[in-house]
């Protein structure tokens, strides 16, 4: 295993077996080309067939004009798919369809079908540490073992997919509340360092997701404690055991990885010294744009 090893696993897709999603006229994502005979069968409450067309790319009936309309059809289909195991079922959470972070939405779809349809989603992550005497330390979590995605495996202290309605820094409080019960006032010191783009496929769909990081210096008697469940535990972990797990196991949450190692060479812990520093620096999809949207 390698450093390269773990950003390979987050970037690995192929959209010659895609075809575009697209809504309005307009492409926001891609769809499995195995899939296109099942979405040409699905019909809404009138009985009228929900995409127009199905062969060179799936496009949403121009019949749905409003946010609203093409939500609810949106949300029909995801039902159908559901009910043949192709969306997995994990909850209620309303994702924004954009072409980019901050435009307005062309509809709202399921969290657990935006990979299913390609679009762009978006998160939170978040990054605690320390400062101690003998060095940098970084807050570790672990995932609760009855999650359904990704149980028991190694995450950031914070992080937490970006919902439709709410700005990126009210979900970073509300994620750093439930998750570590960091209080609103040292949530607000969090800063935003830049922000990691992957396209990752998998049996689902394709994954196409953007990270907004964020690191959080924490006092050394601060203790994270979860409140939502989601998390078994936390550890304060050397810096130099974290560069060391990336490297040597899959134990992190795969896109974790990518967020940890931008820490890692912005602070200097990843540096020229080590073999596939320039490899990594390379290839790490990473953009030191701040988003304040």
């Amino acid at each position: 295993m390698s450093l390269m090893d773990r950003i390979a696993e987050c970037t690995a897709h192929d959209l010659n077996r895609f075809v575009p999603f697209r809504v309005a006229s307009t492409d926001l994502g891609w769809v499995r080309r195995d899939w296109l005979a099942t979405l040409g069968t699905i019909r809404d409450e009138t009985g009228a067939l929900i995409f127009d067309e199905t062969e060179k790319r799936v496009a949403l009936s121009h019949r749905y004009t409003t946010f609203s309309e093409r939500s609810e059809a949106m949300n029909q289909v995801v039902h159908a798919l559901q009910d043949i195991g192709l969306v997995p079922r994990m909850g209620h959470e309303l994702y924004p369809v954009v072409t980019r972070f901050g435009a307005p939405p062309y509809l709202a779809l399921e969290r657990s079908a935006m990979p299913a349809f390609g679009a762009p989603a978006f998160g939170v992550h978040m990054h605690g540490f320390v400062r101690k005497s003998e060095g940098l330390h970084m807050w570790i979590a672990r995932r609760s073992s009855h999650k359904v995605t990704f149980p028991g495996m190694l995450d950031n202290l914070v992080a937490g997919g970006q919902p439709i309605g709410i700005s990126l820094e009210e979900n970073l409080i509300k994620e750093c509340a439930e998750e570590a019960d960091i209080p609103v006032e040292l949530a607000r010191r969090a800063r935003q360092t830049g922000s990691i783009s992957y396209r990752l496929e998998t049996d689902q769909g394709i994954r196409n997701d953007t990270l907004f990081l964020y690191e959080l210096e924490l006092s050394e008697d601060f203790a994270p404690h979860n409140t939502d469940g989601e998390v078994d535990s936390f550890e304060l972990w050397p810096i130099e055991e974290v560069l060391q797990r990336i490297a040597e196991t899959p134990d992190f949450k795969f896109n974790c990885n990518l967020a940890l190692l931008d820490f890692l060479l912005r602070h200097g812990v990843l540096d020229s010294n080590h073999p596939e520093y320039d490899a990594v620096r390379a290839a790490l999809p990473v953009s030191s744009q701040v988003n304040n949207s």
